[in-house]
């Protein structure tokens, strides 16, 4: 028997994408959670023994494991326990409106109503609801209901009285309060979410678990075995550490996860961390701690992302600019020193600026050519800061989901010129940047069709082509939610690719993912089978 092993799993008769480089191959053979061989039926079935177990693929499509490169796993989880509000499940202020109510009807007097995932250019009111429609629809609860973006929320008169916010209530630095007339509008952005987080009861450990397993669970249906969680602490602080570490010793961690800490200002987990020896690279290829997150501007879509010059219709409106330059570059230059990769929230050019900066001056303090700090979202960068972020290694990690979701909505917001140039992935890969890609779920569905149907059309879910240079090749757009995303997290050597010596985390599809039709890659695709090390850990197969 060729290498003298015998195979503890082969996959055969199929269509297996091991990799750009490495192209198609009929079977994998895998041996000890990780790959043993590829290659030939013929080939691969030569490594069977009476002990190996054979999966037929039936002709069927296979890729490496999908490596989401930006979501919040436990927040995904929480929110699938919240009202929908995104525009397939609610598309009027009515409908919204009854499914608050609804959800009111059967919470405990003074139990929050919590809802997520609308957009206000989708609504057919085309504005954000106000404070007093959600005082009509719910008066007796307090309500939050949180823009899909996750940087705006809507809040009714019971949420802002337990909160204490009044017209008078000073503006948290970088957040905005909303007023009509000098009255609560019930808006709230940015850093003055957090005023409404401080009246909610703390999420319990059991909550946090679940809200990993759950989503971990949801993210293996799509054949997604890999993901960044990308705010460790923002939702419960260092209890979240224990909740992974506890998730993975209950067998509750379904994928492997990069833990990117928050190094914000006052609600920074990083010094703890630090303290305890959790430094970027700590842990194993389940549960990995990554980088250091800090948020510098807002979104696109909620016209608070931080650009270089106004949105459209609001000539004083350059978005919201998180943190002054020289405490961005005091953070960066310190968690660089210590160690950290960064990966740092930055959409507008503006905001992009400010963090190349930083990158650039505690790289040039205390070089290190492979860090591979990284620009998250990294909507609007231009050609200077693209260039910049190839000399300095520095990476662009998009979300091309937003390209489907929201990409009408950059338009509108930001005029057609630089609205269809949104998250330009194309000339990232063609400069070698390695953009990888992901989801920023619970903001976008996980779902990774959209994304791929985005990244090879340049297409919103409207049908609007938005800049057809800035589109990938099928190949590209694979690697970009494989390879790369484990570049992104310096893993490239153990996951992304099927090779010999990598783990075997394999997603099998019901489509071809190279050959089918774009539109049936987004809406007529579903993976039959996923494996994380070698084991089955989602099958529907019928």
């Amino acid at each position: 028997m060729a290498f003298g092993i015998e195979a503890d799993l082969i996959l055969h008769n199929g269509r297996i994408w091991c990799g750009r480089e490495e192209g198609i191959s009929n079977a994998v053979a895998v041996w000890q959670g990780k790959v043993l061989a590829t290659g030939t039926n013929a080939e691969i079935m030569g490594l069977k023994g009476p002990r190996t177990e054979t999966i037929d693929l039936e002709g069927r499509f296979a890729s490496p494991g999908l490596i989401d490169n930006h979501l919040h796993l436990i927040a995904t989880g929480i929110v699938m326990g919240w009202v929908d509000a995104t525009p397939a499940a609610a598309p009027t202020l009515a409908v919204l409106m009854e499914k608050l109510a609804e959800r009111a009807a059967k919470t405990p007097k003074g139990g929050w109503v919590r809802a997520r995932g609308y957009d206000q250019v989708k609504l057919d009111i085309g504005r954000h609801p106000t404070r007093e429609e959600l005082d009509s629809a719910v008066p007796d609860h307090p309500v939050l209901l949180t823009r899909a973006c996750g940087h705006v929320a809507i809040a009714n008169s019971r949420a802002l009285e337990l909160a204490g916010v009044t017209e008078v209530t000073p503006v948290p630095e970088g957040g905005v309060i909303g007023l009509t007339d000098g009255k609560l509008n019930g808006f709230l952005a940015e850093n003055a979410q957090n005023l409404l987080k401080a009246a909610m009861p703390p999420a319990t450990t059991e909550e946090l678990i679940a809200g990993i397993e759950r989503a971990g669970k949801y993210l293996l249906s799509f054949g997604i075995t890999s993901c960044m969680d990308a705010a460790v602490g923002q939702i419960a602080g260092l209890a979240e550490i224990q909740a992974y570490e506890m998730a993975k010793l209950a067998g509750r961690l379904p994928v492997r996860v990069w833990l990117t800490l928050l190094g914000d200002p006052g609600v920074s987990i990083v010094e703890d961390c630090w303290r305890a020896g959790l430094i970027s690279g700590a842990g194993d290829d389940m549960l990995r701690v990554g980088g250091v997150k800090i948020f510098l501007d807002g979104s696109a879509g909620g016209r608070t992302a931080w650009m270089s010059s106004p949105y459209e219709g609001e000539p004083d409106n350059i978005g919201v600019q998180m943190l002054p330059d020289a405490q961005v570059q005091d953070i960066v230059k310190s968690c660089h020193d210590r160690g950290y990769q960064m990966a740092c929230h930055a959409i507008g050019d503006g905001a992009i600026e400010q963090l190349i900066t930083a990158y650039e001056k505690a790289l040039a303090a205390n070089p290190d050519p492979d860090r591979r700090h990284r620009v998250e979202h990294c909507g609007y960068s231009t050609p200077d800061q693209n260039a910049r972020m190839q000399a300095a290694g520095i990476l662009p990690a998009p979300q091309m989901a937003f390209i489907h979701d929201f990409g009408d909505s950059y338009i509108s917001v930001l005029g057609e010129e630089r609205g269809m140039q949104s998250y330009p992935i194309g000339t990232w890969a063609r400069m070698g940047l390695r953009p990888s890609t992901g989801s920023d779920s619970p903001v976008c569905s996980p779902d990774p069709f959209p994304n791929l149907y985005a990244m090879i059309t340049r297409q919103t879910g409207k049908g609007t082509l938005m800049d057809a240079s800035e589109r990938l090749s099928r190949e590209e757009a694979l690697q970009a939610f494989t390879e790369y995303g484990a570049y992104s997290q310096k893993a490239e050597a153990v996951k992304g690719r099927l090779v010999p010596g990598q783990w075997a985390d394999i997603a099998v599809f019901d489509n071809d993912l190279l050959t089918a039709p774009p539109e049936t890659i987004l809406s007529g695709t579903r993976c039959l089978l996923t494996l994380l090390a070698g084991r089955v850990v989602h099958d529907a197969r019928g």
